[in-house]
């Protein structure tokens, strides 16, 4: 917004308009911006003229013709990151599992590439999450994008990381995982989303594999699932996508608890303490 604003002094601040916003984004495009950039500067001015009619700042009709103006469409489809069997192996056994800080980060780090949950998503994990449904642990009723309620099986070497972290941190209910401090001692407070991407940041700068972020291991865990012959129905239905409510009523499938896409990643954590 502050970069409109701006641009928007030195066009000499003309009326707020849907011309005008068309004039803003020709001017983003020319200045070679992906189209997502563009896109999601569209979005904050189009709610900035929700917001300007809501206060009677500007018309209805206004307000109607700017939140009209199109985005940029995207060519072809971002690949993103993700990491190989080996190296999503080398990821789990990465942490020092003689510290504190080491035995919640491997515990986080199998959740985040066995159980493909989004950095939000681990931040808020509370161990009453995690129950057993139809002989197996699963992550049960966690609350993702959207307010959107999932149940996502977990694998039994991630379990033994959660359980492990527990015992070693004295932890028997709340929030799972918890900030440790430099000392090596246990904090109250739960890990924010940001102190989760710091933590992937951080080992991704250990292990030279620059770029990897969380949502790169949460497309790990789709990718090692489905090489390893999870069925992609299932696989959505574990990370929650948005189309998964269209995908059910199209293929009537209801969630696979027994065999389901964490039990074909193929990973393992090793015996060391």
């Amino acid at each position: 917004m502050e970069e409109f604003f701006v641009w928007h002094g030195e066009q000499n601040r003309p009326e707020l308009n849907k011309a005008l916003i068309q004039r803003y984004v020709k001017s983003l495009r020319a200045q070679k911006l992906s189209s997502a950039t563009v896109n999601q500067k569209l979005s904050a001015i189009r709610k900035l003229a929700t917001e300007a009619e809501d206060n009677a700042l500007i018309d209805s009709r206004l307000a109607n013709g700017i939140r009209a103006v199109k985005g940029v469409p995207f060519r072809g489809r971002r690949t993103g990151n993700w990491l190989t069997k080996e190296e999503a192996q080398r990821w789990l056994n990465a942490p020092d599992t003689k510290t504190l800080k080491g035995m919640r980060d491997r515990a986080l780090l199998a959740i985040l590439i066995g159980c493909g949950l989004r950095r939000a998503e681990a931040a808020i994990l509370s161990f009453h999450h995690i129950e057993q449904r139809e002989g197996r642990w699963a992550i049960v009723d966690i609350v993702g994008k959207r307010d959107k309620m999932r149940t996502v099986p977990m694998p039994s070497w991630a379990k033994t990381t959660v359980d492990a972290w527990k015992t070693v941190a004295h932890l028997e209910e709340g929030f799972v995982f918890r900030r440790v401090n430099k000392g090596d001692n246990l904090m109250g407070k739960s890990l924010t989303p940001q102190a989760i991407r710091d933590i992937v940041n951080g080992y991704a700068e250990k292990l030279q594999n620059q770029g990897i972020a969380p949502h790169d291991l949460r497309r790990t865990f789709a990718k090692l699932a489905h090489k390893g012959g999870s069925p992609i129905d299932q696989i959505q239905l574990s990370l929650g996508h948005d189309s998964i409510q269209t995908t059910e009523k199209y293929l009537g499938v209801e969630q696979d608890l027994t065999n389901a896409p964490c039990d074909h990643l193929g990973l393992r954590i090793s015996n060391k303490i």
